[in-house]
């Protein structure tokens, strides 16, 4: 291992004089873009988000929604890739700001970042148990329980991270090429088909459109909220082939490529709807937006299927949170932040290279908090899943414009031979504004986007249990300079020899 300048080789090893690390090697390009790609969950992302985004809030121009928000992650993207080609961390966001900016906003964002990743599985999983029971009912009549559901996916999720990536990898390619493939089919036969009642229509994916509607606000803000975990790609660098290559590629593919999709798929489910229409179904029956054109363009049997896929797709959604949230306790834990944690979430399965201590711990988290929601009596989709999902997502969008501010200061210090005019000034600057904008759009939507839960003290406590996670982690990290300084000096710049800063 290596870390920064100046550390003492000691300062980061353990009692046995090694420091546990991920198995090197463990995957390619495409597994990094399908890790990514999971947490991002096309099906969830189209069936959940768009039917919302069309009655409350930018109307037909949902598609421009996903346009605008591909635009400004694809500007974010340039600066965190052109970081990533200098630092490989598991940290990812951790490590970037570390270096960026300092220590103390390095912690501060890397608590954040995993405070986010550990309430986004449960979230995850609330929206999948209520899929699987209600398509059981649907299909078959059987009842059974959402926490019996609960319980399958923590355990498919404990097992995957345990026996490492490539295992999670394997299960997730074969999860999302099929929801993939039933979305795409739904929209090139809408597209075959010469769109829909009312032809092809350009209005869907003009931009003009993405500001228009009931609430403009609220659509921006879903449309970002598909993309949320995208990011990740930067976390399997330590686990990848040559990462310094793979993860900048990786990130544009996922960024890119999901929007085309959303934007394709999303604008077809619309025009086979009818544009006249199409406000109308997504108010009075959501799922009608897309299992009305689905049904009409590719028959029946493809509804059944589309229905067993957003289960699927939350599953593999919820599984690649899972291991973002392992791997960012295993980077603090392996450098020491809390002693008790080197040995512990720091360590690493001796045969399959997995944070697997991590991942028990999550996964105990993850069942005390639903647990918490089930006691309170919540419901598993608008109540668990909602408050869960922009609670992590506030503390995530806060850690991403961080971040850009980080890609400013890292080439202007660390690498001013490297800087460009756009890759990193200009990119990151827009990206970063643009970021603080949707925390805006967040904040100020906040109440119209939980629905039924918008009262919920959750909710209300959102913005404060986001401000002090970061302010736990600026206090934290400025008594180990004062007390700890060696354990200090390790935040955020623990990398891989072999793909150390440069």
């Amino acid at each position: 291992m290596a870390v920064d300048e100046g550390v003492a080789p000691a300062a980061k090893t353990d009692g046995d004089g090694t420091v546990h690390r991920l198995k090197p090697n463990a995957i390619g390009l495409l597994g990094v873009v399908f890790m990514a790609v999971a947490t991002a969950a096309p099906i969830t992302a189209m069936t959940g988000n768009v039917p919302f985004m069309v009655s409350a809030g930018n109307g037909i121009g949902a598609p421009a929604s996903y346009l605008v928000a591909m635009v400004v992650l694809a500007i974010f993207s340039v600066g965190f890739t052109s970081m990533a080609k200098h630092i490989t961390s598991t940290g990812a966001f951790y490590g970037f700001i570390s270096y960026g900016l300092g220590r103390t906003a390095g912690l501060a964002s890397g608590l954040l970042a995993t405070f986010a990743y550990v309430v986004f599985e449960p979230a995850l999983i609330g929206i999948f148990s209520t899929f699987a029971t209600q398509t059981l009912k649907d299909q078959t009549g059987v009842h059974v329980p959402w926490w019996a559901f609960a319980v399958l996916m923590l355990a498919v999720n404990a097992t995957g991270t345990w026996f490492g990536v490539s295992v999670a990898e394997k299960l997730l390619v074969v999860l999302l090429a099929t929801e993939v493939t039933v979305l795409a089919a739904m929209a090139i036969s809408v597209a075959f088909h010469g769109g829909g009642p009312d032809g092809f229509g350009l209005d869907p994916v003009n931009p003009v459109n993405a500001f228009k509607g009931t609430s403009a606000g609220l659509g921006l803000f879903f449309a970002f909220w598909s993309w949320v975990g995208f990011e990740s790609t930067a976390m399997y660098g330590e686990e990848s082939r040559n990462p310094k290559k793979i993860i900048p590629k990786a990130t544009m593919i996922s960024v890119l490529g999901v929007g085309v999709f959303y934007v394709f798929v999303s604008w077809m489910a619309i025009s086979g709807t009818g544009e006249a229409n199409a406000v109308k179904v997504a108010t009075d029956n959501p799922l009608a937006l897309f299992f009305g054109p689905t049904e009409q363009y590719v028959g029946h049997w493809a509804v059944d299927v589309m229905q067993w896929l957003m289960i699927t797709g939350s599953l593999a959604c919820g599984m690649a949170f899972h291991n973002c949230a392992a791997r960012y306790m295993y980077a603090l834990g392996r450098e020491g932040v809390l002693p008790v944690l080197k040995n512990t979430v720091g360590r690493t399965h001796p045969r399959h290279g997995s944070p697997h201590i991590a991942g028990l711990v999550q996964t105990v988290i993850t069942a005390l908090l639903l647990a918490a929601f089930w006691i309170a009596g919540k419901d598993p989709y608008t109540g668990t899943y909602v408050l869960l999902a922009i609670l992590g997502t506030m503390a995530i969008l806060v850690v991403q414009a961080v971040c850009s501010f980080a890609v400013l200061a890292y080439f202007r210090t660390h690498h001013p031979e490297s800087r460009h005019w756009f890759r990193t000034l200009v990119a990151p600057l827009v990206g970063g504004v643009a970021m603080l904008a949707v925390v805006g759009l967040l904040v100020s939507n906040m109440g119209a986007a939980a629905g039924t839960e918008s009262g919920s003290l959750v909710l209300r406590a959102t913005p404060w249990l986001v401000a002090a996670v970061a302010a736990l982690g600026v206090g934290y990290a400025q008594y180990l300079k004062r007390r700890a300084p060696q354990r200090y000096l390790l935040l955020g710049r623990t990398v891989l020899e072999e793909t150390k800063e440069r």
